[in-house]
C-alpha cells in the first residue's frame, strides 16, 4: 500500500487532478505522453485512481523497475506468428508511480510457461513481462509513453478483453505470417456486415500505410494474422474478412465501428521499399 500511497500522494496537485463524475475518484489525464503540437480534445482517455481502492495483488503494488524494453526493439528479438492463444482480462490499467503505466492482465495459456523478460503480443503489440502470479494467473507489462502514442492499447480499461500470443519457439507451427509485434499505427473501423455466419469488416487508414497493404497480402490486425481481401485507394481503406471460428477466438468482433485496431504491415514490403529508394536496384544493374 505504501507505493500506491506515494503514488496518490505525488499526483494530488491540484493541477494534475480533477474531479470525475464519482465523488471516491479522480482522474488523471495522460496529455503529457501526446506530442504537443497535438489538439488534446482528440485524446478522451483519463486514467482513474479510487481514493479507496479494491484490494489489489502484489502484483499491481510492485511497479517494474524499467519500461526500457516495452517494445521489442528495431532489431527482431522476437518473432510471432499472429495466430491468437487466448484472450485475457485487463484487470488493471493505469500509473503505479507517477511515470510508470502498467498493464496486469489475467490468463491462463501465458502463465504455463511464462518466465520475467518474456515477450508476449498484446493486441499485436510486443511487451514484456515484468511481474507474473501464477497463482493468481496474471502478469504485468510496463507500457511506455511512445506505446500509448503508437497503438490502441490507451483504450482499454479494466474488464476488456485482448489478443495473447506467446514469441515463437523453435518447434512452434508457423501457421500465421511473421509478426513481429512492432506497431506501424492504428485503423479506425468503419463499417462491420455479416454475411452468413462471416463477418466484413472495412478499415480506414493512413496513406502511409494503405501504401504497404494489398489485396490478398498479409497484415497483423490487433496481433491477428489474417488476409487483405479488397484495397479501396479512394477511400483510404481496406478489408478483411473473419470465418466463424475466428470470430470467437480473437477481439476485433467485440468492437464497434468507430474504434481504432492495431496495425502491422508485412515487414516484406517495407523491405523492398528500403532496397528501391537506396538505389541498390541500379547498382545491382550497373555491376
Amino acid at each position: 500500500m505504501a507505493a500506491i500511497s506515494s503514488c496518490i500522494r505525488s499526483l494530488s496537485k491540484p493541477s494534475e487532478l480533477h474531479s470525475s463524475s464519482s465523488p471516491t475518484a479522480k482522474t488523471l489525464s495522460i496529455f503529457s505522453f501526446l506530442p504537443v503540437s497535438l489538439p488534446r480534445r482528440h485524446f478522451k482517455l483519463t486514467v482513474q485512481f479510487l481514493l479507496k481502492p479494491s484490494p489489489v495483488s502484489s502484483l499491481f503494488i510492485k511497479p517494474p523497475k524499467s519500461l526500457q524494453h516495452n517494445f521489442c526493439g528495431n532489431a527482431i528479438k522476437c518473432l510471432f506468428t499472429g495466430i491468437v492463444e487466448e484472450l485475457g482480462t485487463v484487470k488493471n490499467l493505469g500509473f503505479d508511480q507517477t511515470n510508470s503505466f502498467t498493464m496486469k492482465i489475467q490468463a491462463k495459456v501465458m502463465l504455463e510457461d511464462i518466465h520475467l523478460g518474456d515477450s508476449i503480443s498484446i493486441n499485436g503489440t510486443c511487451l514484456t513481462v515484468t511481474e507474473f502470479d501464477t497463482v493468481l494467473s496474471e502478469f504485468c507489462v510496463g507500457l511506455s509513453p511512445e506505446t500509448l502514442r503508437k497503438t490502441s492499447l490507451s483504450e482499454l480499461e479494466s474488464g476488456s478483453l485482448v489478443n495473447l500470443e506467446r514469441a515463437l519457439s523453435p518447434s512452434t507451427r508457423m501457421g500465421g505470417h511473421f509478426v513481429q509485434g512492432h506497431v506501424d499505427g492504428t485503423g479506425e473501423i468503419v463499417e462491420m456486415a455479416p454475411e452468413g455466419d462471416s463477418l466484413w469488416v472495412k478499415v480506414k487508414v493512413g496513406s502511409e500505410l494503405l501504401k504497404y497493404i494489398v489485396p490478398k497480402g498479409f497484415i497483423a490486425i490487433d496481433g491477428t494474422s489474417l488476409t487483405v481481401v479488397d484495397v479501396f485507394d479512394d477511400e483510404e481503406c481496406f478489408n478483411f474478412m473473419l470465418v466463424a471460428y475466428t470470430q470467437q477466438k480473437v477481439v476485433i468482433p467485440l468492437k464497434k465501428v468507430g474504434q481504432k485496431v492495431n496495425l502491422e504491415v508485412d515487414i516484406l514490403g517495407k523491405y523492398v521499399e528500403r532496397l528501391l529508394s537506396s538505389g541498390f536496384v541500379d547498382s545491382i544493374k550497373s555491376s
